[in-house]
């Protein structure tokens, strides 16, 4: 069977940051998705499934609510590795170009107060499983150690 592109990247060098995973064609339209890396992988802790889920849910409702991204946002959620999300958005996009736009998704849910959208029985298969507070602590570090200080290394997969 063929390896994936994802499985050809090595892992002991990948930093924080956001990547191009990938791009694909879908017609006459071009699908870019995105590595959003938050955690260095097997050298730090992973996110728990409570912050993990919760990110997911606040950056989903920020991002297909934003003013110039709502249409163009396919899909936000996480990795299973527990180390990021994936995003994929419609259009042909380099990291550089959706820098601005992780700034303020993690920047809402570093701020987010209140119940957290879609988070009851009714509309979550695990609603309980939120962390609000760890999911917060997350946004920040993110912001303050990679998307504030991000450099061109940390916009490609590095070899």
């Amino acid at each position: 069977m063929k390896q994936i592109a994802s499985f050809t990247i090595n892992h002991m060098k990948l930093l924080p940051g956001v990547y191009v995973s990938r791009k694909d064609k879908l017609g006459s339209e071009i699908i870019t998705t995105f590595d959003i890396r938050m955690i260095r992988p097997n050298f730090e802790p992973v996110m728990l499934t409570g912050e993990i889920h919760t990110i997911e849910h606040l950056g989903a409702t920020f991002l297909r609510n934003h003013k110039e991204y709502a249409d163009k946002t396919l899909y936000f959620g996480p990795m299973g590795c527990r180390t990021g999300f994936y995003l994929l958005l419609g259009g042909d996009y380099k990291s550089k170009d959706i820098v601005a736009l992780l700034i303020e998704m993690f920047e809402f849910i570093r701020d987010f107060e209140g119940d957290i959208p879609g988070a009851t029985a009714v509309t979550c298969g695990n609603y309980s499983d939120m962390n609000l507070p760890m999911a917060k602590h997350f946004a920040k570090i993110y912001l303050e150690k990679t998307l504030y200080k991000i450099d061109d290394e940390r916009l490609i997969y590095p070899a």
